[in-house]
């Protein structure tokens, strides 16, 4: 099964820059499809970031387009996520999440937390204002 660990994170201005890393122990990461999701406090977990196994694809929440950047890096095992001019309101807990994908293309990319199988255990970011 494995494990996700999720570094980075902490305090922003608005305005402001963070990035955030995602580190896959035990499991063959080059097999699998990530995303990064958040959940703001008295909120629902929602979508942030998805990318396909090959690295071909992405997408991305409308709120974040053109702001944030999702990108992996397979020989190190690990999922980014740079978030640039952020936002008071997009202060949550981030966390990634990963699903094998067996697919020929390697190409797709999932939205619906329900799509994925193992999930870090998330890190603060807050942005202040």
């Amino acid at each position: 099964q494995g494990q996700l660990v999720e570094s980075g994170g902490g305090l922003a201005q608005t305005g402001g820059s963070l990035n955030v890393s995602c580190a896959a122990t035990g499991r063959p990461f080059s097999s699998d499809a990530a995303g990064w999701f958040r959940r703001a406090p008295g909120k629902e977990r929602e979508f942030v970031a998805a990318i396909s196994r090959s690295g071909e694809n992405t997408y991305y929440a409308d709120s974040v387009k053109g702001r944030f950047t999702i990108s992996r890096d397979n020989a190190k095992d690990t999922v980014y996520l740079q978030m640039n001019s952020l936002k008071p309101e997009e202060t949550a807990v981030y966390s990634c999440a990963v699903r094998e994908d067996v697919s020929m293309s390697g190409s797709f990319v999932y939205t619906a937390r329900q799509n994925y199988v193992l999930w870090g255990q998330g890190i603060q970011v807050t942005v202040s204002s």
